[in-house]
């Protein structure tokens, strides 16, 4: 165990100094190259920033990894070796999914793909999860359903991926946002791996948690005009989604797999996704939204939660707390909870829970704008007598 916690550790800084070393490289080609995110009405930065850091998890995830498994063999350690063969099926075809996304991410970010290739690739990648037996074959009592006829369950997981891919990628929309609900899910992650026994995952883990971290700081804290800002792009949101979707789906494939007491005595399904359940939320919601305003379901807009905060005057860096804080208040409390909740009940608490505070984003968003047409008429009466 101590070992373990040694190679999480060193896994977690060895990326995370891959990383820093990595981010002004990437920088210094984007402005090289002019590679620089559009700036747009519905986009919230002003200047030209790069948004190709997203270029930077993959090398340092997997030479974080590689490092460690090559120093633990050459010392004579065959323990994470030994994890990794265990899981072998699972780590081959997830590898090879996140490549593809990787790769699909950086055409994505230089030249442009259409969204419906974008699915199909992503619908593929949820299919390789499915061929290393990730499939979502019991709901644990969710809408009341348990087992599940295959093909049912082939076809949900590998909507399950799309969506929850998607769901980090709609939501990047302010500095820190993507990347710190991000370090939130998958430091839950790493921890309830650990408890599970998932030492390999968890050492994946937090090595994409120190990828994070050096990119946070520069997406949060880096001044544009200093050119030392940077976006992490559909290449950074794309990997990170699926990342997260693994992860669930593993703890998920483990906690039902087992004939054990269920980890933290809570569903395997609220324990796989309760991290996620912000952004998730959030995706349906503005989906919903746009098809009952008879709008293109995939066409971006400025309805997701982090512009209604911003729409009734949070700045960017006060509704990225509070999203981040709602995000890990959220996830706790399911854990302690479903403890004591049926699954159904908990669910529809976090969806009033949710819509309760959208709703009173958009009542204060209603106010504020009544009083501003108040003030207008007023304002032109003034001027007229003056």
């Amino acid at each position: 165990m101590d070992l373990w916690l040694t190679n999480i550790v060193l896994a977690g800084v060895v990326s995370m100094a891959f990383t820093c070393f990595l981010l002004p490289k990437i920088l210094l080609v984007s402005f090289k190259k002019r590679l620089f995110d559009p700036v747009d009405s519905r986009k919230v930065h002003q200047g030209i920033v790069p948004r190709l850091g997203g270029i930077a998890f993959m090398p340092a995830l997997f030479f974080a990894l590689l490092l460690l498994l090559g120093v633990d063999t050459a010392f004579g350690r065959s323990w994470l070796w030994y994890d990794i063969q265990q899981n072998i099926i699972k780590i081959s075809f997830g590898c090879c999914a996140l490549l593809v996304l990787y790769l699909m991410g950086i055409i994505d970010d230089m030249i442009g793909v259409r969204y419906k290739v974008k699915f199909l690739v992503q619908a593929l990648c949820g299919v390789m999860l499915v061929s290393a037996g990730m499939e979502m074959e019991n709901l644990c009592g969710l809408f009341g359903i348990y087992s599940m006829w295959m093909p049912i369950s082939v076809m949900l997981t590998v909507l399950v991926v799309v969506f929850i891919v998607n769901a980090i990628n709609l939501i990047d929309g302010i500095d820190g946002l993507a990347s710190g609900l991000s370090i939130v899910a998958l430091s839950y992650y790493g921890f309830v791996f650990i408890a599970i026994g998932e030492y390999a995952f968890s050492l994946v883990a937090f090595a994409v948690v120190g990828t994070l971290l050096p990119f946070f700081y520069y997406n949060v804290f880096g001044n544009v005009n200093r050119g030392r800002k940077i976006f992490m792009g559909d290449t950074g949101s794309l990997t990170i989604g699926f990342i997260l979707a693994f992860c669930a789906l593993d703890i998920l494939d483990v906690e039902v797999s087992r004939s054990m007491p269920e980890t933290f005595g809570t569903s395997p399904v609220v324990l796989a996704f309760a991290p996620l359940l912000v952004p998730c939320m959030d995706v349906v919601r503005v989906f919903l939204s746009r098809i009952r305003r008879g709008a293109n379901p995939f066409k971006p807009d400025k309805n997701h939660i982090h512009h209604k905060l911003l729409a009734i005057g949070f700045s960017p860096r006060w509704s990225l707390i509070i999203i981040l804080v709602l995000s890990g208040v959220l996830a706790l409390s399911n854990i302690l909870l479903g403890r004591m909740l049926d699954i159904n009940i908990l669910l529809c608490g976090d969806i009033l829970l949710y819509v309760g505070f959208v709703s009173w984003l958009n009542w204060k968003r209603g106010r504020k704008e009544k009083q501003k047409r108040q003030i207008r008429p007023i304002a032109g009466v003034d001027a007229g007598q003056a």
